[in-house]
């Protein structure tokens, strides 16, 4: 099966997914992650070997909070920084990478749902999904400094070294000026000329713009100029036991001195460091 093929078919799966957990809330419950626009891209009539797919190779696994509902990821200095989420559990935490411990924590006031977080200087900036506030602390103490508001969602967060770099859970990436949280451009994200929505979690790697893909195992890594998907990364396989149905993969960082790549997910036990494999090109056929 075509990479665009699969990846049509897990969009499809996001709206069952969504229906078959509303089914099983009561009351005032409501989903722990934000009902994406589930609308699924028709399959696309360009070859699926247009565009390259990595693969992984695991080098180092490290011990993860599995109550960490992980919304955001950043590495600084020997730490990951990581955004947790749910409404009365949501925090920003300094957690040292060999242990899993957390060093450093600040707990949000019950009513924020905390979604993605980004270093730039010796700030952290820190979004939420439904409330329209950005929180920006100092990197140091975690006091918070000053906040923005936003309207729409909050999803993933990372920049550029200039620009706030953003999600909402559609197929727009938001640049935004980190002294004013002001839009200064968007890109839509195409994969073969179709949209590609859910974009989740960022991270800026090496000139690109790394985005997971809410519910599936992709990576799709992005031009930040034009918003087209240069390459996806196939992280199926990953050695994640006893995943409950939100427990997908979210959370990618980066370690620009040593070149490091970590991803994990929610309420994953592991945090696992990967190199990419060589890119494949599926026949069409298949």
């Amino acid at each position: 099966m075509g990479v665009m093929a699969r990846w049509w078919m897990m969009s499809c799966a996001v709206g069952l997914a969504f229906a078959l957990y509303a089914c099983q809330t009561t009351g005032n419950s409501a989903p722990s992650q934000p009902p994406a626009d589930t609308t699924a891209p028709p399959p696309s009539s360009e070859p699926d070997s247009e565009i390259p797919v990595f693969r992984y190779r695991i080098v180092n696994t490290f011990p993860h909070d599995k109550e960490a509902f992980t919304q955001g990821l950043e590495f600084h200095d020997g730490y990951l920084y990581e955004s947790t989420g749910l409404n009365g559990k949501s925090s920003l935490r300094r957690v040292e990478l060999r242990t899993g411990r957390v060093v450093q924590i600040h707990r949000l006031a019950n009513e924020f749902f905390a979604e993605g977080i980004t270093l730039l200087g010796d700030k952290i900036y820190q979004l939420t999904w439904q409330n329209g506030v950005c929180f920006v602390y100092d990197r140091k103490t975690f006091n918070q400094l000053t906040q923005f508001r936003y309207f729409g969602e909050g999803w993933g967060l990372t920049n550029d070294g200039k620009h706030l770099i953003m999600s909402d859970g559609s197929a727009t990436i938001t640049f935004r000026d980190p002294d004013t949280f002001v839009e200064v451009r968007k890109i839509t994200v195409r994969a073969s000329g179709e949209l590609v929505k859910n974009l989740n979690e960022l991270e800026y790697i090496e000139g690109e713009i790394w985005a997971n893909i809410w519910y599936s195992d992709m990576i799709a890594r992005i031009d930040p100029q034009t918003g087209v998907v240069k390459a996806w990364v196939d992280m199926e396989g990953l050695p994640t036991p006893n995943r409950g149905l939100e427990d997908v993969l979210n959370g990618i960082a980066y370690d620009r001195q040593k070149k490091r790549i970590f991803v994990t997910g929610k309420r994953w036990s592991n945090l696992f460091e990967i190199e990419l494999v060589a890119p494949t090109h599926e026949p069409n056929n298949q």
